[in-house]
């Protein structure tokens, strides 16, 4: 100890700072989203469609959480990148750390959804049921509108040797459907896009809703006539929807923008695929 003047001052050698001081900014973002889930949770503060509302907040930032920030990710991890980030963690330990915490959050999403305001809607007098919820009323309602308005508008992929495995848009709800021919026996796959021009939540009246996958499912048996219907399951994918451009590298600005623009269209690698929990093993590697 020195003293100057006073003043005592302690001579103290520079303590090394622990390598894992600084928490990772993806993984921060999801503690962000957490924290709008929790909105969706607080009964006493939020009032319901509120809640329901972030809800819907939350799946709309996860989604473009995984086509911006883990699109970038993986870029880094296709491109051999392994130099760790100031959280100190690789990029191949973050991104299975991300996955690891989105499967917690989504799963906590779904409980919230479907045991707490799910109900609570329905108590306000607003259900959304699945076909089975239905009665023949409404089932008979519901056929008539397929027939109607939802068959016209619906194109069935099927995949074979003559046809490749077709291209999923990015955020589009699908139908996976496995078909097998009754007189040769041969399996075959197919995709039926939920089209986006109609209302995802059909209107029964009164306050009810089925989803619209639900009606196509029911009625899959009139797109693939002739066929018998094994198996089919709702899936989604998620495309890389960043937009790479090198300023320094670009001779025209414009036209490499145009061209990231243009891929965005077509082309983009999927980063996520998300299915339902009871998919069928054999379906979920045709799908993979």
């Amino acid at each position: 100890m020195t003293s100057v003047g006073d003043r005592d001052i302690i001579e103290v050698g520079e303590r090394e700072l622990p390598a894992d001081r600084f928490s990772d900014r993806e993984l921060s973002w999801l503690a962000f989203n957490n924290r709008v889930l929790d909105l969706a949770k607080d009964v006493k503060r939020v009032p319901l469609l509120e809640r329901a509302r972030f809800l819907a907040i939350f799946s709309s930032n996860l989604d473009e959480f995984f086509m911006v920030r883990v699109a970038g990710l993986k870029r880094r991890m296709a491109a051999g990148v392994a130099v760790a980030g100031s959280s100190g963690l690789m990029p191949r330990e973050l991104h299975d750390a991300i996955l690891t915490r989105t499967r917690e959050l989504v799963g906590d999403a779904a409980y919230v959804f479907a045991n707490d305001v799910r109900p609570a809607l329905a108590q306000h007098g607003i259900e959304i049921l699945r076909w089975d919820e239905l009665d023949e009323d409404e089932r008979r309602q519901m056929t008539d509108l397929f027939e109607n308005r939802i068959f016209p508008v619906l194109t069935p992929l099927a995949v074979d040797p003559s046809h490749p495995f077709p291209y999923i848009s990015g955020l589009s709800v699908n139908l996976a459907v496995l078909l097998r021919n009754p007189v040769t026996g041969v399996r075959q796959f197919a995709r039926v896009k939920v089209p986006t021009i109609l209302s995802r939540f059909v209107p029964l009246g009164g306050g009810r809703f089925v989803p619209l996958e639900d009606v196509i499912a029911q009625h899959l048996h009139q797109l693939f006539s002739g066929m018998q219907i094994i198996e089919h399951s709702t899936f989604r994918v998620t495309r890389n929807e960043d937009v790479e451009v090198e300023e320094d590298d670009a001779e025209n600005l414009l036209f490499a923008l145009e061209k990231e623009l243009l891929r965005s269209k077509v082309g983009r690698p999927p980063v996520r695929l998300e299915v339902e929990d009871d998919i069928d093993e054999v379906m979920l590697e045709l799908l993979i």
